[in-house]
């Protein structure tokens, strides 16, 4: 009897483990490269509404075909692992092996390219929430993972971005004040039933949470802080473009050709924190796949070594600087890590990336991971053009999961005082 006791134990205990552990983003293997999710044949942030048909992409540069399955998570607000049972969010079932891929073709990197499409014939979602969704291999060993949120337009989100409101931030910072709103919907409890996470150009890795409403009226909900809603405003993404990897084009220096691949080298960056701010479009950290030689770009595309230079020398022996945009997933891996070149005076790196338009930023971030966006290479400036997003999220009284019930988006290029 005391052995089936303590059965029973071990296995409620590891049960609360795994439910109450936060699901965190694995990023991708040196041989994973160009994931992401599509919508539309183009690259997005990963929040889409229930129903609506997406794909996540990525290349195998081992390319030998290998057998990738996916599993399925859906999480809570936090990105613990919700208390629905799987056929409660899901309609069929996941471990699935993924059947639709591709050899690259004339390219010098052999690379395969796999798609897994949303709905599918095993796989259907049944609520809104966030997700994780895990990529794994023969083994069922996880390879990498990226968060994906679902929601449903139960709600309006009006939102605008404004200077802060403070005389030290105002040239520094952007400030959201948005409202929820609901005609048909009626909150029970909002001050603790309803939560937001804000998103800056659709990053995980810096959205503010746990923000409660300042105050409502009637069945509205009012959101107009003066500091807890605010993002460090940044400066416009540096890009650079090499459709033609022969070719030295927007912001390459040249291009070479030695060993099994192009090396694609830029020209050296300069900290631009204390230039003044000067506006280019950007894509807002996005890359486009794309080889002018080609015509189906997702497999014809080559990869090349691309050779970063920065020139910060008030930032060494700091904290680490990264290279990071949608290209990489803003991961803060050693693989995106910038080194320092005492010879030169500059910070050096080489990441293999696939051919096309790609916008890209120097993160600096301490051995946590936490990003400093105050100090931040390229300075901060009011009038930088950021999308940003307000994820609105409602749980019912004794309901079991949060469920995601509107999307509130804004750009800052209609920044008002």
């Amino acid at each position: 009897m005391l052995k089936k006791w303590f059965v029973l134990s071990v296995f409620l205990i590891s049960n609360f483990v795994t439910f109450s552990q936060v699901q965190t983003e694995i990023a991708p293997p040196y041989n994973i490269k160009t994931v992401s999710f599509v919508q539309n044949n183009q690259n997005i942030v990963p929040i889409f509404r229930l129903g609506d048909s997406f794909q996540l992409q990525f290349d195998d540069l081992f390319g030998n075909e290998a057998n990738y399955y996916y599993s399925i998570v859906h999480c809570n607000y936090d990105w613990k692992q919700s208390d629905l049972a799987q056929a409660e969010y899901i309609s069929g079932f996941d471990n699935q092996r993924i059947q639709d891929y591709t050899n690259s073709f004339n390219t010098l990197q052999l690379y395969s390219h796999y798609r897994l499409s949303f709905p599918n014939k095993f796989t259907n979602f049944l609520v809104t929430g966030n997700y994780m969704l895990n990529i794994l291999n023969e083994d069922r060993e996880i390879v990498f993972s990226r968060k994906f949120i679902l929601y449903q337009e139960m709600v309006q989100v009006p939102m605008q971005v404004k200077r802060a409101r403070n005389v030290k931030d105002i040239d520094f910072k952007h400030n959201l004040d948005f409202a929820i709103k609901s005609k048909d919907l009626t909150f029970q409890s909002p001050l603790t039933n309803v939560k937001v996470m804000l998103m800056q150009n659709g990053q995980f890795n810096t959205a503010i949470t746990n923000i409660k409403p300042m105050y409502t009226i009637g069945n509205d909900l009012i959101y107009k802080y003066d500091k807890e809603t605010q993002f460090w405003a940044g400066n416009e993404y540096l890009f650079f473009e090499n459709k033609d990897v022969r070719a030295a084009t927007n912001n390459v220096g040249k291009i070479e050709t030695s060993g099994s691949v192009y090396n694609t080298y830029l020209y050296p960056n300069y900290a631009r924190a204390k230039n003044p701010y000067t506006y280019f479009p950007d894509a807002n950290g996005n890359f486009i796949i794309k080889n002018i030689n080609a015509e189906q770009n997702e497999v014809e595309a080559d990869y090349t070594w691309v050779f970063f230079s920065l020139s910060a020398p008030s930032y060494y022996g700091k904290d680490a600087i990264y290279i990071t945009g949608m290209f990489n997933n803003n991961a803060l891996t050693d693989e995106n890590k910038m080194d320092y070149n005492r010879e030169k005076g500059v910070y050096e790196k080489a990441i293999m990336m696939k051919q096309g338009f790609n916008n890209f930023q120097y993160t600096i971030a301490d051995k946590s991971g936490k990003i400093d966006g105050e100090n931040a290479i390229d300075g901060n400036f009011y009038q930088t053009e950021n999308n940003y997003f307000a994820i609105v999220y409602y749980r019912e009284n004794n309901q079991r999961y949060d469920k995601v019930i509107g999307k509130g988006i804004a750009t800052s290029t209609d920044i008002t005082n």
